[in-house]
């Protein structure tokens, strides 16, 4: 039995429903909501051979049909070879993400509310899985008499600061020199080394001991954060307003899946580098997931080193919003961590 132009069109209008409404369709339905030409007896007749296809269920003996993973693969991957990503979204991201880049997880947990906030689905986003990012400038202001802001710019593009406590007796000038000074010595070293270079700046720069030592703390806080990757969630209970997720069970699973954060990163980062991957159902190998479709993209960082940013809903998401949000998402991150867009920013 073959796959004509007719019985795709049938399936493309059950899917589209399907996805809108969460309800089973029936022949009547697509005959009424879509201009086909064709009588209601037609359609039956194709639903009947799309689901001997494998391409409808049907829950119930007297229920209409819903689409099969294997449906739903077939649509999404029309809809990237014809390269239909809509634009639409854009206009969205971008109002998320005003003002400058600050720490990089800050940067993260906020992508994963604005993904899940503006698809309605589960969001999550990692940080770069690769070394740990090297100092480029380490930058020092007075703040009040007491304290001053430490900012150190890494090879990722991102921003680590800090408020330090300082002796009265340093001003903006002595920090200024500082800064040189440090920048100077630990430009190209990662904060793990710079942890074992401070101890002898420390003897050598003497008279700073108080700013150095606050340096010093500030840096090994810093080197256990980098090393683990960050893990952020957003919108966990949004699954919980489908119907797919009204069994108790089912949301329990669920929940207790997004619990467990090495395990999600390993799932969502299983998708490689590709500009975009759309997991199925059964194809996510994840049984918690079996009626969860998983959709993730990329970004870079300065470095090259790629993050990852996903979202998991049922299977009858909205693929074509989902991909158009992940591709501006993707683009916004990359401009943000590679530092092209700073002349756009506000400071």
């Amino acid at each position: 039995m073959d796959m004509d132009a007719r019985k795709l069109r049938i399936l493309r209008a059950i899917i589209d429903d399907y996805i809108l409404t969460g309800v089973p369709v029936g022949s009547r339905t697509i005959s009424k909501k879509y201009e086909m030409g064709l009588s209601s007896a037609t359609i039956r007749n194709e639903m009947s051979d799309l689901e001997e296809l494998g391409f409808l269920d049907q829950p119930h003996v007297s229920a209409g049909r819903i689409p099969s993973a294997k449906a739903y693969r077939l649509y999404v991957d029309s809809m990237l070879q014809a390269g239909i990503i809509p634009d639409d979204s854009a206009e969205s991201v971008l109002s998320h993400f005003s003002g400058r880049v600050h720490q990089m997880e800050e940067v993260i947990d906020h992508a994963a509310k604005v993904l899940s906030s503006l698809t309605q689905y589960t969001a999550v986003v990692l940080s770069p899985k690769g070394n740990e990012p090297r100092i480029q400038t380490i930058q020092m202001v007075p703040v009040s008499a007491e304290s001053a802001l430490v900012v150190i710019v890494t090879d990722q593009g991102l921003i680590r600061d800090s408020i330090i406590r300082v002796s009265s007796e340093v001003d903006g000038d002595t920090l200024y020199a500082i800064s040189r000074t440090l920048t100077n010595e630990l430009r190209g070293s990662t904060l793990t080394d710079a942890c074992g270079i401070m101890p002898q700046l420390i003897r050598r720069m003497d008279g700073n001991d108080e700013v150095l030592r606050s340096l010093y703390g500030f840096f090994n806080e810093g080197k256990t954060v980098t090393r683990s990757p960050h893990v952020a969630i957003g919108g966990t209970s949004n699954m919980l307003s489908y119907p797919e997720y009204s069994d108790v069970d089912k949301a329990r699973n669920f929940l207790s899946l997004m619990e467990t954060r090495d395990k999600l990163a390993d799932i969502i980062r299983g998708s490689g580098e590709m500009a975009f991957t759309v997991r199925i159902g059964p194809e996510t190998g994840v049984p918690e997931m079996a009626d969860c479709s998983i959709v993730t993209a990329s970004y870079s960082t300065r470095s090259g080193q790629q993050g990852t940013i996903g979202v998991i809903g049922p299977t009858r998401m909205r693929y074509s919003r989902v991909i158009s949000i992940l591709n501006m998402m993707g683009h916004e991150l990359t401009d943000m961590f590679s530092g092209e867009d700073e002349g756009k920013r506000t400071p």
